[in-house]
């Protein structure tokens, strides 16, 4: 239901309300005026003859009268009108004696009969009242629609769709390649029926969230400049048997009316999941969708001109039906940006917001591998709101710097008091893990080191690749490891003692000593074959009650093996901590000095160009800002 419509329903039962209001206030009105006395002391006076006049409304029971002596006339609500004109027929009676040439019936008592009409006012307007709600709550529950609406399809208006090119689209050209072909079918069909070739039905955008896949379909549309009918998987899912596959038809039929056109189903995998998966094994109403997607899809109704582009990140659980030649033709993996990718993704997010000199974003590519396009496009604007919270008139590259890290672990909590222990437990904890990658070949560059907490972690230290590595060798996988464990072996060596900050540490290094030995075949001693499935989750009971593929003697061998890898890397870190115990102790008192060093003043300390004598002679800096220092 539209906003519109929504405001239309609401003014009509105000204005109901305000009439059954209305109709109650002068009712009440009119019950107020009638005198508070009983119905005996009313009686009295017509049995003493006291009532010189007197009128009787045989409807509402409403009677007004008049005494003797008295010009005033007086109300009185009668509660049986029956029981007391047979109460007051005596009274009538001798009175028209006394008065033979008045009588009372002929001049003063007027019986009226306005009953029916007027009691039939409030029931029509209950009734009224009652069909506004009911209709009221059927349009709401349906989705905007009428009664029968449950069974279309929740579309929005088009008006409301953000158009796209693919100018707007950056980071993603293999995948813009793929879909202009779509683009050149819609807009030249006929190029192609000459010779006989089929433009695919249906295109599957693969990925992780935030890499584009909404951002392109749209940018095929808008490209076109056809009809784009965008749909979520969940809205085809309801609770009433039929509705999905209902809307299904519906969605299509539209699109047919609309050709040429496209179809975006997102999240497809909320109803395109594979078919007698669940424990039940039953024919369920999301099974019911799903087939009728596939036969329009590819059924015995042609949809030609009709295009379906789905976006999904769960391609392992749809139904190898949705997947086939006929349905999904094409298949575009839409994955992280590489450097390049994510310098073009920072130029068109940046097209908008003045930048500062300082501000390389080539530099700023390098530093967020792993990053998607929302990631990009949610740093800059975080950077943004950094620069106006100043009252900067351009974003620097410190705003930047700060929005990173924010976007990777969360904003500095400088409030929160932290013990001088607490400190010092960080300051060797966060100094492990960067020195131990710095004497490591196959480790990145250390870009920040910090011990101001952020999100769920006390320090932070972050490094930063020099290229998008394709593979991942076994010896980098040891030496992920090593450096894992160095907060591990520098609380050990340094504080005598070991806390729990480093649970994290430990779990990441297990997790892929573990896939070394299970998954990669890095192991000599288990060999080159894989333990475990790669499901490691249920899914809707697919592999419910599944064993392992392996005996209780090779899931032993396993453990001993992770556990092996794990104190070997354990060994090696604690040689190169213990090599570097005055680089250690000088890069924990500048973290406890400053809170935080930046990648360039670490390389300087490490090389010795920093020394414990220049660290007593700089300021202090409450603001956690590190300091750079030139040696000749």
């Amino acid at each position: 239901m539209t906003p519109r419509k929504n405001r239309g329903i609401l003014t009509y039962l105000f204005i109901i309300l305000v009439a059954i209001f209305c109709i109650y206030f002068i009712t009440s009105k009119f019950s107020e005026s009638a005198e508070h006395v009983d119905y005996t002391s009313i009686i009295k006076y017509f049995d003493e003859y006291k009532v010189s006049y007197y009128e009787l409304d045989l409807g509402t029971g409403e009677l007004t009268y008049s005494l003797e002596g008295e010009d005033a006339k007086h109300k009185y609500n009668v509660p049986n009108v029956d029981i007391f004109l047979l109460d007051t027929k005596e009274y009538r009676q001798k009175y028209n004696e006394l008065h033979k040439d008045a009588p009372l019936e002929q001049d003063y008592i007027k019986i009226t009969d306005r009953t029916w009409l007027y009691s039939l006012i409030p029931v029509v307007l209950t009734v009224i009242l009652g069909i506004a709600i009911l209709y009221f709550l059927m349009k709401q529950s349906s989705g905007g629609g009428k009664y029968t609406s449950f069974g279309k399809a929740n579309l929005k208006a088009q008006a409301d769709t953000r158009t796209a090119t693919f100018d707007d689209v950056a980071g993603a050209d293999e995948e813009k390649q793929e879909l202009e072909e779509i683009v050149d079918f819609l807009k030249h069909p006929n190029k192609y029926a000459s010779i006989g070739a089929k433009v695919p039905k249906g295109v599957l955008l693969l990925g992780p969230p935030g890499t584009g896949k909404t951002l392109l379909a749209r940018a095929v549309a808008g490209e076109v400049g056809c009809p784009f009918f965008p749909i979520s998987g969940s809205d085809f899912v309801e609770m009433f048997v039929g509705v999905g596959a209902s809307r299904v038809r519906d969605l299509f039929e539209q699109a047919k009316k609309h050709a040429p056109s496209i179809i975006f189903i997102d999240e497809i995998d909320a109803v395109g999941r594979h078919r007698g998966a669940g424990l039940g094994g039953g024919h369920d109403e999301r099974e019911q969708t799903l087939n009728q997607l596939l036969v329009e899809m590819d059924g015995f109704t042609g949809n030609e001109s009709v295009i379906v582009i789905a976006a999904t990140n769960r391609r392992d659980i749809l139904d190898p039906a949705l997947l086939r030649p006929g349905r999904f033709d094409r298949q575009i993996v839409v994955g992280y940006p590489d450097v390049k990718g994510r310098e073009d993704i920072l130029k068109v997010h940046a097209k908008n917001k003045p930048l500062a000199p300082d501000v390389d974003l080539k530099v700023i590519a390098q530093t967020t591998q792993g990053f998607t396009g929302a990631d990009l496009e949610n740093l800059l604007n975080e950077a943004a709101l950094l620069a106006a919270r100043n009252n900067r008139k351009a974003v620097t590259e410190k705003d930047i710097e700060e929005a990173t890290m924010k976007v990777i672990a969360g904003p500095e909590k400088k409030s929160r008091i932290v013990t001088e222990h607490d400190k010092k437990v960080t300051a060797y904890h966060e100094a492990g893990h960067a020195v131990a990658a710095y004497n490591l070949p196959t480790q990145d560059k250390v870009h920040q080191v910090t011990i101001i907490q952020r999100g769920m972690a006390a320090g932070l230290t972050v490094t930063r690749p020099d290229n998008d590595d394709m593979h991942v060798s076994r010896n980098q996988m040891r030496e992920n490891i090593v450096m894992l464990l160095g907060g591990r072996v520098a609380e050990e060596i340094f504080l005598d003692d070991i806390c729990t900050g480093a649970s994290n540490d430990i779990e990441r290094a297990t997790k892929i000593a573990r896939n070394m030995v299970t998954r990669y075949g890095f192991s000599e001693k288990i060999g080159t074959v894989v333990y475990g499935s790669d499901s490691e989750e249920v899914f809707l009971g697919k592999d419910y009650g599944h064993t392992k593929n392996y005996s209780e003697a090779v899931a032993a061998e396993i453990d001993e093996e992770v556990k092996s890898i794990i104190e070997k890397a354990y060994a090696d870190c604690r040689t190169i901590i213990k090599a570097n115990s005055d680089k250690m102790h000088l890069l924990a008192k500048y973290l406890l000095k400053h809170e935080k060093i930046d990648g360039e003043d670490f390389e300087k300390l490490m090389r010795g160009e920093i020394t414990e004598l220049d660290l007593i002679d700089a300021p202090e800096t409450g603001s956690g800002d590190s300091f750079s220092i030139n040696k000749e």
